[in-house]
């Protein structure tokens, strides 16, 4: 019984930041906040969830000798990817207000919390930002984005082999993915499976002719070939700035932006492989208001999603730039135990006695679903 069982509070305000599951735990690597300074080069923060305790903290700055910036952490930005291989966590791409977009690899030790620069070789991707990044063994893959030095979309595969740190531009055949920025690329075995982003309906380059493809795209990495899943009945909207993950070898997307409707999502679809077909899912409980820029990582049997961009209340659905940027943690739950579905009936049944509005008393049961939501969720402990 899929369930949003936990709704939290007063987490680090982010949008557009990355992040990745070890463990019990969420490292939350950057991303941007409405009102602060993105043109300084300040160091990229790192606020961490354990999922057990339901709390947040946030990683003391490295030191530095002097006024300079440590150059092997990187600067405050967004639009990046990070990925988890072994015990390192990869970050890559990007862009700040000063400095543009990034193309330089840096590394996080989970253990240490150190960064550092891996020495690298090979053809090294151009600086951008909205690009995808997934793993298969030890390699990294990065899919499109949009490249700042020839000012237009991508949809090159890079490749990075962490055994020996060389970086190759795949030679993909067949019919590509057409040229996107912030669209999902979610790897399922060996196939890359790449949904939704912004395009140009006429090509690479950025002529406000914007187009949001619905269509799955799936690149085979054993025969570098793209292939595309047979055309469905059913299938979500095409959108932007979604979030993508994979449970039990099904492809799932939540929320996202179409500018042409001009419409911010919170639909939860599922994309079987196996019969190339989407359904959309309702799970129960009260989940996350309509976003964008979000970020999920699963835990075991359940997603953390926090944060992302919404329209404000009194903007209703509607445009860029009356935006309001999310603190807040919900939890999807694929399993949830028996001890969680009995304290949430309980709840139930308690505030259906109490004569609140249904909404409010979805609200106060989400809240309270967890014994540990009551207490502070920032520590300054680890």
């Amino acid at each position: 019984m899929l369930r949003w069982s936990v709704h939290l509070e007063g987490g680090p305000r982010r949008v557009n930041h990355a992040a990745v599951a070890v463990g019990h735990k969420v490292y939350s690597f950057g991303g941007y906040c409405s009102g602060e300074d993105y043109e300084t080069l300040r160091q990229i923060d790192v606020h961490v969830f354990n999922t057990v305790s339901l709390r947040w903290m946030k990683l003391p700055p490295v030191r530095t000798r002097g006024h300079g910036r440590a150059r092997e952490v990187p600067y405050m930005r967004y639009g990046h990817t990070a990925v988890l291989l072994d015990d390192v966590v990869y970050l890559w791409g990007g862009r700040n207000d000063t400095e543009g977009a990034c193309n330089v690899l840096y590394a996080f030790d989970i253990h240490t919390h150190r960064w550092f620069i891996p020495r690298i070789s090979g053809t090294v991707p151009g600086a951008r930002d909205g690009h995808s990044a997934c793993v298969l063994a030890k390699a990294m893959y990065i899919f499109g984005g949009y490249e700042q030095l020839a000012d237009c979309f991508s949809n090159d595969i890079h490749k990075l082999d962490t055994t020996t740190m060389v970086w190759s531009l795949v030679n993909a055949r067949g019919p590509p993915a057409r040229w996107r920025d912030f669209h999902s690329a979610t790897m399922i075995g060996t196939k890359m499976f790449v949904f939704g982003g912004r395009a140009d309906r006429f090509g690479p380059f950025h002529s406000n002719n914007e187009i949001y493809c619905n269509k799955i795209k799936v690149f085979d990495t054993e025969t570098n070939i793209w292939l595309t899943a047979p055309s469905t009945q059913v299938s979500p909207e095409g959108r932007r700035s979604h979030s993508a993950f994979t449970y039990n070898g099904d492809l799932y997307i939540f929320g996202g932006y179409n500018a042409h409707l001009d419409r911010h999502f919170n639909d939860l679809w599922k994309f079987s492989p196996e019969n190339a077909s989407w359904t959309k899912v309702d799970p129960k409980g009260k989940g996350p208001c309509p976003r964008r820029r979000q970020c999920c990582c699963m835990v075991g049997d359940r997603i953390m999603l926090f944060g992302g961009t919404s329209p404000c209340p009194e903007q209703g659905m509607g445009d860029e730039f009356n935006l309001m940027d999310h603190s807040d943690m919900y939890i999807l739950d694929f399993c949830p135990n028996l001890k969680t579905l009995c304290k949430i009936a309980v709840i139930q049944h308690k505030l259906e006695q109490s004569g609140l509005p249904q909404d409010i008393r979805w609200e106060l049961a989400a809240m309270t679903t967890n014994s540990n939501i009551s207490r502070p969720i920032f520590s300054s402990h680890g």
